[in-house]
């Protein structure tokens, strides 16, 4: 078992007690990241009690060789696809993926994930191409939010012109 199967397996039954979930573990140059996710968001207060438990938990069980810094927060926004199973909760989000070397086609595919299977995603383009992806194909990807904001009405990007102002009608004495 490794190392991050076994600290998945030590804190589960903790963060299910807060009513979340455990999104991804990892376990890299000396930092444990654990991100957490629950229906209805997360806050600081949960993740400061996770916190609190997680850390509890790993100095009693010392699951990890060696020292390590523990960070445990939300996926965010803007989240690492690492499994199927992230993969098939991001179905209908945009996306960035990048493949491996030597796959066919362009390393960068972004666009609308359209569906996720246990081996393999298609991703559909701009465009409106899709194209398949064998996970095992896939070197990094994520979940991709657009933070440019639309065209102003009536500015050159917009597609429409600016909408007309219809005068106010002058009020009378009698009628306030």
């Amino acid at each position: 078992m490794s190392t991050t199967e076994r600290v998945r397996e030590l804190i589960e039954p903790l963060v299910r007690d807060l009513g979340a979930s455990i999104y991804d573990v990892e376990h890299s140059s000396g930092v444990l990241r654990i991100s957490l996710q629950r229906a209805e968001g997360l806050d600081m207060g949960v993740l400061t009690e996770a916190t609190r438990r997680i850390s509890a938990e790993l100095d009693v069980a010392d699951p990890l060789p060696g020292r390590y810094t523990l960070e445990v927060s939300s996926p965010g926004l803007e989240r690492p696809l690492r499994t199927a199973e992230h993969f098939a909760g991001a179905v209908g989000e945009q996306v960035k993926v990048k493949t491996r070397p030597g796959v066919e086609g362009d390393r960068r595919v972004d666009g609308e994930l359209v569906a996720a299977e246990a081996d393999s995603v298609t991703v559909r383009t701009a465009d409106g191409v899709e194209r398949r992806l064998a996970l095992r194909d896939i070197e990094r990807a994520r979940t991709h939010v657009d933070w440019t904001p639309p065209p102003k009405p009536g500015s050159p990007g917009s597609r429409g012109k600016a909408p007309k102002k219809t005068p106010t009608p002058p009020h009378s004495e009698g009628h306030r």
